[in-house]
């Protein structure tokens, strides 16, 4: 059977209008312009409250004796004699080093014998100068005589004191360089001697921070000998000088060391408290983030986020002070920063 040419636009229509009869989305017409809305973006709040804060500033440093000295002698001699035990106490005064003194008590002795028999004849001249049997001049050079072996004793008691070494401090000895036996030179160092309580702790602030420091101020400092412990102690000396090399002052302060733990040499880490402040707006440290050369915070309200540049103060681990841009009672994103944006909303999720 064939198709007439006047039944064959017909068929087409026909087909046409099945084939979009099957297809529901040919037959429905998409609005333009339309975007689906993004799902709220899940993220941890905390509030931002006003707590005590104390004012610090940080360093490093080194601890030192509050006096160290070295030992030497005085004069040349043989050690006769070491007084002290290494690494242990000694008290002031003790005598720490002996060295070979027969000849110089000999010399005392001949002094003194000299000295006597001035005095003897000083005795008779006095005698006969009473008398007027002696010539002025005459009796002017016995008494002569008599002070210059007096002076002589003196000499070599001298002399004499300078064979035994004392210890000019109380202190810990150190290690000594000499033994029983070995000729010892003047000058020569025998052994180093530190008193360890208090300690001395000497660290460097930029010269900005002079405005903020004055004696007897507080601090702590904390060694790698012992991690997690800190140790007390107060400033009591600050640079009239500031350095020219590297513009910053030193201070000087002292820690407790009752213990003995605390060794010259060692490093220190320091934070040194300026001031307390009772009512510093502080927020959880991880909601602080830099763009750039400026810091923000997301605060949370109404559902959506808002960017906001703020100014830090002081940081302590954990927490940020905020000088500018928040208000206490805000709460601020501290957790899912790296999905959010200004204005997304949010999803307030528990910590």
């Amino acid at each position: 059977m064939r198709l007439s040419l006047l039944t064959t636009p017909l068929l087409l229509s026909l087909l046409a209008a099945c084939s979009g009869g099957d297809n529901p989305a040919a037959s429905k017409a998409q609005p333009q312009g339309q975007k689906k809305a993004a799902p709220p973006v899940p993220v941890q709040v905390a509030a931002v409250e006003k707590q005590p804060l104390l004012r610090s500033l940080s360093a490093v440093g080194s601890l030192d004796s509050n006096e160290s000295v070295t030992i030497a002698a005085e004069v040349a001699g043989r050690v006769s004699r070491i007084g002290f035990q290494e690494g242990q106490p000694v008290a002031r005064g003790a005598v720490l080093i002996e060295l070979d003194d027969a000849l110089n008590r000999a010399e005392l002795a001949q002094a003194q014998a000299n000295l006597a028999l001035a005095e003897r004849n000083d005795r008779r001249a006095e005698e006969i100068a009473q008398r007027g049997l002696i010539a002025a001049s005459e009796r002017d050079s016995v008494a002569a005589t008599l002070a210059v072996n007096r002076a002589a004793v003196q000499m070599a008691q001298a002399k004499l004191a300078k064979m035994r070494v004392l210890a000019p401090i109380a202190g810990v000895a150190g290690l000594r360089t000499v033994g029983v036996g070995d000729y010892v030179s003047p000058g020569q160092a025998l052994v180093n001697l530190e008193a360890m309580n208090p300690m001395k702790l000497d660290f460097r602030l930029p010269e900005s921070a002079l405005p903020l420091l004055a004696p007897g101020q507080k601090l702590v400092a904390e060694v790698d000998a012992y991690p997690g412990e800190q140790f007390p102690g107060e400033v009591y000396a600050i640079d009239p000088r500031i350095a020219d090399s590297s513009r910053s002052i030193a201070v000087r302060a002292r820690l407790d060391n009752a213990s003995g733990r605390l060794k010259p040499g060692l490093f220190a880490r320091v934070r040194l408290a300026t001031s307390a402040r009772e009512d510093a707006l502080v927020v959880p440290e991880q909601a602080v983030f830099p763009q750039g050369e400026q810091l923000f915070v997301y605060v949370i309200a109404d559902g959506k986020a808002e960017l906001r540049t703020v100014k830090v103060g002081q940081r302590e681990p954990g927490r940020a002070e905020i000088t500018e841009g928040l208000q206490q009672g805000e709460q601020v994103a501290i957790a899912g920063l790296q999905k959010l944006a200004p204005g997304a909303a949010v999803l307030l999720q528990a910590d």
